[in-house]
């Protein structure tokens, strides 16, 4: 019996520590590196699901290495679930929105580009063109 107590309190303690070692990387900011957050609602128009598609394009077509590597990474958030609440709130966004976060060595910066989306959102070839300058261009600043 006092082996069965033993081993039941390793176990908990070896499955606490797994959580907390799980969130604290979970928190860890990847340094040089670009966040791409395409924001949305549940409810979603043609363009906003173009924007989707456009941006997911651009970044495989462009930045397949730096997608691989963990350089560039593309994140869509529904902002109606109650998880992405935060997040949401980092960036303001309460509707479809599209970011860059570049997070250097010492600071991290939000680049708002949710005008230029609905401005071409239908438009592959000049949205795919434009976004890729901007990526290019903040991927040489890091």
């Amino acid at each position: 019996m006092k082996q069965l107590l033993i081993l039941s309190i390793s176990l908990f303690l070896i499955s606490c520590s797994g959580k907390a070692q799980n969130k604290a990387v979970e928190n860890q900011v990847n340094k040089n590196t670009i966040e791409v957050f395409d924001f949305h609602t549940t409810n979603r128009c043609v363009t906003c699901k173009a924007i989707e598609a456009n941006t997911k394009y651009t970044l495989e077509t462009y930045f397949a290495k730096e997608l691989k590597s963990g350089k560039i990474t593309f994140k869509v958030i529904n902002i109606d679930e109650k998880e992405n609440e935060k997040l949401a709130e980092k960036f303001q966004a309460s509707g479809t929105s599209l970011f860059l976060n570049v997070i250097g060595e010492k600071n991290e910066k939000q680049i708002d580009l949710t005008n230029f989306a609905f401005t071409y959102g239908k438009k592959q070839d000049e949205f795919s063109e434009k976004l890729k300058v901007t990526i290019e261009k903040e991927l040489a600043k890091i």
